[in-house]
């Protein structure tokens, strides 16, 4: 296994900290938090450089505030210079973890996301079941409070299994103490924001250890994953419901984690199997119900945010096309017909 030295150089660099300035700023609209940091841009990244260079970066706290995604979620957001830095970890890190995760790993990577998800479960539903000629199942499960229970030593412990870069060491750990959950246990921190992108990477690093355990010591062949979701499948219902035991045993063991006990479930295929925003089907995929309200729900906000100036038309158009992506991935016309009148409707009222 190759490991990794003399990464932080990189990670400092002013090329890589303006890139993760131009990677950040994307569809940040006019976000008054960002204006002021782009007002004065060349001084305030090239401040980050001498803090980082002279091993005098400190990680700065979090604005906590809810949001209803219609879902009530508690967001903890850095600040500008914060996130910044985060995108130039990222750009660095990334690439070296990315071929040490299994392929039907889906969350936070190039050519993966929901709709890649939802069309490698349909084709693993079609293989399992002969097209349709045969009865499979599907046991799905959740990581109870997933991002506020990620281990701090245990994550150490995975980044170091490849690097050995002291500096970007200590710059990591900063980043991972910045935080700390919402649940603390005496002598053991635990947590990482949802909102930092470096936490999007901890959190593969984090739960590819399980992949790699189910992929190759339970030898499952159709598995996936997102984040703290994921499924087998398989024809026979009783080795399913063996399975939980040793995947739950890995999870408390090795990670500190545990299953939501009111989210594993094992369904026959013929019924549905919802994962990622959709309802897999025999023969069609359908939108998730509680997905296609989200979705009309966020669309009016982003419309009242472009009518408040708060972002610009094209990060509305582009919030606009992108829910039509997700359209284009289930047997969705007459709802796409609908959202689409209902937008250049409420774009013109």
């Amino acid at each position: 296994m190759r490991i990794y030295n003399k990464l932080f150089e990189r990670i400092i660099e002013p090329e890589n900290l303006f890139l993760a300035w131009d990677e950040f700023k994307k569809s940040k609209g006019k976000k008054l938090d960002v204006l002021r940091f782009e007002k004065n841009l060349e001084q305030n990244i090239f401040q980050i450089y001498r803090d980082l260079r002279d091993k005098t970066y400190k990680h700065g706290g979090y604005t906590s505030f809810y949001i209803h995604d219609p879902k009530l979620r508690h967001i903890h957001k850095a600040t500008v210079r914060d996130r910044v830095l985060h995108h130039a970890v990222f750009n660095v890190l990334n690439p070296i973890f990315e071929p040490t995760y299994i392929h039907n790993s889906f969350s936070c990577r190039i050519g993966k996301g929901n709709h890649k998800g939802v069309e490698t479960l349909a084709h693993m539903l079609r293989q399992t079941s002969k097209n349709n000629t045969k009865t499979c199942f599907v046991l799905k499960c959740d990581i109870r409070k997933f991002f506020d229970s990620i281990d701090h030593d245990i994550l150490i412990g995975l980044i170091q299994g490849k690097i050995r870069d002291k500096d970007t060491m200590n710059l990591l750990k900063e980043v991972i103490a910045s935080f700390v959950g919402e649940q603390p246990v005496l002598f053991q921190r635990k947590g990482v924001p949802i909102g930092n992108l470096t936490s999007q990477l901890f959190a593969n690093v984090y739960m590819n250890g399980l992949d790699q355990f189910i992929r190759h010591d339970l030898k499952v062949k159709y598995y996936a994953r997102y984040t703290d979701d994921f499924i087998i499948i398989l024809d026979n219902e009783n080795y399913l419901k063996k399975l939980l035991s040793p995947i739950q045993l890995f999870l408390k063991e090795k990670l500190k984690l545990e299953l939501h006990p009111s989210k594993v479930s094992i369904r026959k295929y013929h019924h549905g199997i919802d994962f990622l925003g959709y309802v897999a089907l025999p023969h069609h995929i359908a939108l998730r119900t509680r997905t296609k309200k989200r979705m009309m729900w966020k669309l009016r906000n982003k419309m009242a945010e472009y009518k408040n100036n708060t972002i610009d038309k094209s990060t509305l158009l582009a919030t606009f096309q992108s829910y039509l992506g997700v359209l284009s991935h289930a047997d969705a016309h007459k709802l796409s017909q609908e959202i689409q009148n209902k937008f250049w409707f409420w774009l013109n009222e």
